[in-house]
């Protein structure tokens, strides 16, 4: 298998990989329609009459407990389509009852949206299976990866059973899977691990937390470890370039006048994980009605590093002049006020090739350029360096469009 390209070996760790791409031919070679935990999460929505119809067309023992028949039904490799076009329903249900019931499956319980089209019962049925194909392809979480993983902590805590069932059902070789970035290698995702748990143990979760229980219990549960500011965090980049459609998407819902805003306090919350002194009692002094710095790093001794942020629709921010008269007047506040500017950043998604070598030929200003992208990395490499405590301002101080890998290399030193 190694040697026609559907595993890759790893002799250093003694792991087995195998491609996202490799495992969807897999399951159709199974004749597997979607991934068992899109279909577990049908059958969880159904009655249990309905989970028993299934259970007599297919000589499944009807006296077992929910869980364990949902569980024979896929693992007996029963047909997805079957089971939405004929076995749940009752002989001489008519098509348009069908088709109503699916439509409320879509809508009212897996929250689809736009609705799925489709004129027929198999047109719905088969675009549905298009749906969760690119559901299971979409790396968003949906919460943040540190809320994730607080969830996982906190599930792990209160039901000692869950890493034994997690990896029975994925089928996972390690001891301790209960860790977000090895779940996620599997595109294992949140809501994938809350609905393996039976319902009573949900509730008995939700108990203990503080979690409302009315309503969509996973739901609830999603909502209450979202952490909204890793969450921004993460989508720092999509804020910036004002991606409204994505961010609502990813569970960010914004305004577009807010974004310009949002970027900025996202900028100083970044700042602050790095260890500086955002000092606001001193921009607000600073500033004028004509001239509103956008945020002002007090570094000690009447030195400050300031920061313009800008967010872009296009790819490139390229409006020199307009932000260099603006950092040449902030510059020339801070001195009039006794403070020494030994460094002038600007905060964008990105830069066109032409704002670049203008800002090279720019020698008053000390400006270099910082992408929403690079700074999420330096951020991330931050914290896994774990040893520095503040990180130094320094290491922006070289380059005009700062470069991440250098910086990340420094300090991981």
């Amino acid at each position: 298998m190694k040697n026609i390209g559907i595993i890759l070996y790893s002799r250093k760790k003694n792991i087995i990989y195998v491609a996202d791409e490799i495992v969807r031919i897999l399951r159709k070679v199974r004749k597997k329609e979607v991934a068992d935990k899109f279909f577990r999460r049908i059958l969880r929505l159904l009655r249990e009459p309905q989970i028993n119809l299934i259970c007599k067309k297919h000589n499944i023992n009807r006296k077992l407990p929910v869980e364990d028949k949902i569980n024979l039904i896929i693992n007996e490799g029963i047909s997805f389509t079957n089971v939405l076009t004929h076995d749940i329903f009752k002989e001489g249900t008519k098509v348009t009852d069908k088709k109503n019931f699916i439509n409320d499956i879509c809508e009212s319980e897996l929250k689809i949206s736009p609705p799925l089209k489709g004129s027929t019962l198999e047109d719905k049925i088969s675009n549905l299976i298009k749906y969760f194909e690119n559901v299971e392809r979409d790396e968003k979480v949906g919460i943040s990866i540190d809320g994730y993983e607080k969830l996982l902590i906190e599930l792990g805590k209160n039901l000692p059973k869950l890493n034994s069932l997690v990896k029975s059902d994925f089928e996972l070789q390690e001891e301790n899977v209960l860790k977000s970035n090895y779940l996620l290698d599997f595109n294992i995702k949140p809501r994938d691990i809350l609905e393996i748990i039976l319902e009573n143990d949900l509730e008995d979760f939700c108990k203990v937390t503080g979690i409302k229980t009315r309503g969509d219990i996973i739901r609830n549960i999603l909502e209450a470890y979202k952490d909204a500011e890793n969450l921004y965090i993460e989508n720092f980049e999509n804020i910036g370039y004002r991606n409204l459609s994505t961010l609502k998407e990813n569970g960010i819902f914004i305004k577009e006048s807010e974004l310009g805003i949002k970027f900025e306090n996202i900028t100083k919350i970044i700042f602050e994980k790095l260890g500086f002194n955002i000092d606001e009692k001193l921009r607000k002094e600073l500033n004028t009605k004509k001239d509103k710095i956008d945020i002002v790093l007090n570094l000690g001794d009447n030195n400050l590093i300031i920061v313009e942020c800008k967010t872009i629709k296009e790819s490139g921010y390229n409006k020199f002049s307009s932000v260099s008269r603006q950092l040449k007047a902030y510059t020339n506040l801070a001195k009039t006020n006794g403070f020494n500017v030994i460094k002038s950043l600007l905060i964008a998604p990105d830069f066109s090739d032409e704002f670049i070598n203008d800002c090279e030929l720019e020698y008053e200003l000390n400006l270099s350029l910082l992408t929403a992208s690079s700074f999420m990395k330096i951020l991330e490499g931050f914290k896994n360096a774990k040893k520095h405590k503040q990180f130094s301002y320094k290491l922006l101080m070289r380059d005009v469009l700062i470069n991440e890998d250098r910086i990340l290399k420094a300090i991981s030193k």
